[in-house]
């Protein structure tokens, strides 16, 4: 798990910006999705191309905020890159990589072959779940993926952001989760790059003009202080205020 700090010079920036450190101070959990992006065995698994040591490190943190979330009324979303085949993303396989580390990176993320599907050591409820493949590293690009969608739909307005990698595909989709107008939250020690340095830096410019990031600690007590217990969960009749 990486160490994260919000550094001292850009808390000063966004105390001065905001007025205060962290744009979301609370959260209706009724209204709020986990998305964990690609806790697959092509990223977890030890001698995987795609392997990110840290992601395995990572797996009780994001697997506590999926409780917390489920049973607050919320919904978890665990989303998988998904690549067929060598042409469905050319430009990344063919420009970005050499021949044959596209040829086995696209061979991990292809449905049925080993590496595509969720790492075992992750707790996904089948009964209330949602699971969805992506086709790009943002799960929010539209083309991607159709989460945004599908949140929508289910009146949800909050995203909490786990998995890997921090720095490519969580930041990816938090940045345009963002840009399509939810409340997003990136979860520091919930998601997993390749070096603390990745991680970090994609963590503070997300702060700077995204949206939040938040410790897995900070992050399940707003959900626990969200629940009303006026309100019902996810799927019940709702209560108004």
């Amino acid at each position: 798990m990486h160490p994260y700090r919000i550094p001292d010079a850009l808390a000063e920036r966004l105390m001065t910006r905001r007025g205060r450190l962290h744009p979301f101070e609370s959260l209706d959990p009724l209204r709020t999705a986990l998305v964990v992006i690609d806790m697959q065995d092509a990223f977890c698994v030890p001698g995987m191309p795609l392997e990110v040591p840290a992601a395995r490190g990572i797996a009780d943190n994001i697997n506590a905020l999926a409780h917390a979330v489920r049973e607050a009324g919320g919904i978890v979303v665990w989303v998988s890159m998904t690549v067929p085949t060598l042409a469905d993303w050319p430009v990344y396989l063919e420009q970005m990589l050499a021949p044959d580390l596209a040829r086995d990176v696209q061979r991990s993320l292809q449905p049925g072959m080993p590496g595509h599907a969720l790492w075992h050591g992750m707790a996904v409820d089948a009964d209330k779940d949602l699971m969805l493949p992506k086709s790009r590293f943002s799960a929010f690009l539209p083309g991607s993926s159709d989460l945004a969608q599908r949140l929508r739909q289910r009146d949800i307005d909050t995203v909490l952001i786990a998995g890997t990698l921090t720095n490519v595909c969580c930041e990816s989709s938090a940045r345009d989760a963002a840009m399509q107008d939810f409340r997003v939250t990136m979860v520091s020690d919930a998601n997993a790059a390749r070096a603390d340095t990745d991680h970090a830096v994609a963590l503070d410019m997300f702060l700077q003009a995204f949206g939040d990031v938040r410790t897995t600690a900070e992050a399940l007590a707003l959900v626990r202080e969200g629940v009303r217990p006026d309100r019902t969960r996810a799927g019940e009749a709702r209560t108004s205020s």
